[in-house]
């Protein structure tokens, strides 16, 4: 199901940055350990970082819009058509985040900031350039067999007007270029994203993405689990490094800023997704965070870099960072069923679904009937150990066939 795995691009939505923002600056969201002192310490001094020259180099010009990048050194990319204020502040903030977050720049990267139009087209032509409408029709069928979406849903249509309203800049680590929504003058709102996603472009430089993390179309397809946890460390991540940044280095400025924009915030397409999606676009975003301030509880920014090296495997483990490495998924392998279905049928996807998605369909599902309430469903998923769906259709008479087959901790959790 390629829905699930549309986050394979970095990005932040302005819905889950706001919530936890708001929390912070309000007083409301503290950042604690196990023994529920704030990680953070607000009332010790904190060194301030000044902007310092960047070398230069040898500069090639980028296209309009984008800076160009040097051709020597790491440093922050040279101002192309950015204004010079803006880059120097982008500087500044890149600085910070990789003094606090222990990581370092180790080559150019490029960075753009776009108008709500241009996302627009972004979105169009970036997200959802592999994502066709048979996709789309084919997840939208698979979501309403388990009860999440009404049967005909457009999703595809859905999503690209949600990522349209929601997206506030996003880190594409296949051309290396970091995108920021700045519609009038960079702000608090484009500040606090800036530093969330420079977080990403210093995940990328010092592990690896593609390569190290594995997280590509073609395995995050094959396996969307293990995607939707990686997701939600390295968004939990940022959104932790966009909360230290807010904390030690935002101005008053920045934050009034913020509760402004809250204040006369709408999203009229978030408020009218379907119940599951509200809950579905957070998860990198708030169970991520859980996830990542259990690691930083350990033994701070090197227990969170140590995960890395030994990714999550599943919603499981991000939901129950207590599980974290140990209680992996039990594979569960299901037989080729074609040949049991008279006609034409043939299988057009194979995955899993996890605990997140199942305590989903307990507690979000399309008609609220049927829904349990929040504790009940989330304590009734816990026991997952393992699932696998496989999904049919037969084109000539419009019909489908889904088969789900889990496993459970034990025989009360399947009840």
């Amino acid at each position: 199901m390629k829905n699930k795995t549309l986050q394979t691009i970095l990005i932040i939505f302005i819905t889950g940055t706001l919530l936890l923002a708001m929390g912070l600056i309000a007083g409301v969201l503290l950042l604690r350990n196990s023994t529920n002192q704030p990680l953070i310490n607000q009332a010790s001094p904190t060194p301030v970082v000044e902007a310092t020259p960047q070398p230069t180099g040898t500069a090639t010009r980028a296209p309009e819009g984008t800076e160009s990048a040097p051709t020597t050194g790491a440093t922050a990319p040279t101002v192309a058509s950015i204004p010079a204020d803006i880059a120097t502040e982008m500087d500044l903030i890149q600085q910070q985040v990789s003094s606090f977050r222990g990581l370092q720049l180790k080559e150019p990267f490029s960075r753009q900031l776009l108008t709500s139009e241009q996302l627009r087209q972004n979105v169009m032509n970036d997200f959802f350039k592999d994502y066709t409408p048979e996709d789309a029709a084919k997840d939208s069928k698979i979501l309403s067999g388990f009860g999440l979406l009404r049967s005909g849903f457009d999703l595809q249509q859905f999503y690209i007007d949600l990522y349209s309203e929601q997206v506030a800049g996003y880190y594409d680590n296949t051309t290396q270029s970091m995108y920021v929504i700045a519609d009038a003058a960079f702000g608090g709102i484009e500040r606090s994203t800036y530093a969330h996603e420079f977080t990403h472009t210093l995940q990328d430089q010092n592990f690896d993405i593609e390569n190290g993390l594995k997280v590509t179309d073609e395995h995050c397809k094959a396996d969307t689990e293990y995607c939707a946890a990686v997701s939600a460390l390295m968004e939990g991540d940022a959104t932790l490094s966009e909360q230290f940044w807010l904390l030690r280095y935002s101005s008053a400025q920045d934050k009034q800023e913020i509760l402004q924009f809250q204040q006369n915030y709408t999203s009229p397409v978030y408020d009218s997704a379907p119940a599951y999606m509200k809950q579905d676009f957070l998860f990198p975003y708030v169970q991520g965070f859980d996830f990542v301030n259990a690691l930083y509880a350990k033994n701070k920014w090197q227990s969170v870099d140590d995960v890395y090296r030994n990714p999550p495997v599943s919603t499981e483990q991000i939901l129950h960072p207590e599980k974290y490495p140990d209680d992996k998924p039990v594979p569960i392998s299901l037989p080729d069923f074609t040949s049991s279905l008279d006609g034409g049928w043939s299988e057009v996807d194979r995955n899993v679904m996890g605990e997140w998605y199942i305590s989903l369909i307990l507690d979000a599902g399309y008609l609220p009937a049927a829904r349990l309430d929040e504790t009940t469903a989330q304590s009734a998923a816990a026991g997952w150990s393992g699932d696998t769906y496989v999904y049919y259709t037969d084109k000539d008479i419009n019909e489908q066939v889904m088969v789900w087959q889990s496993l459970w901790d034990t025989d009360e959790d399947t009840s």
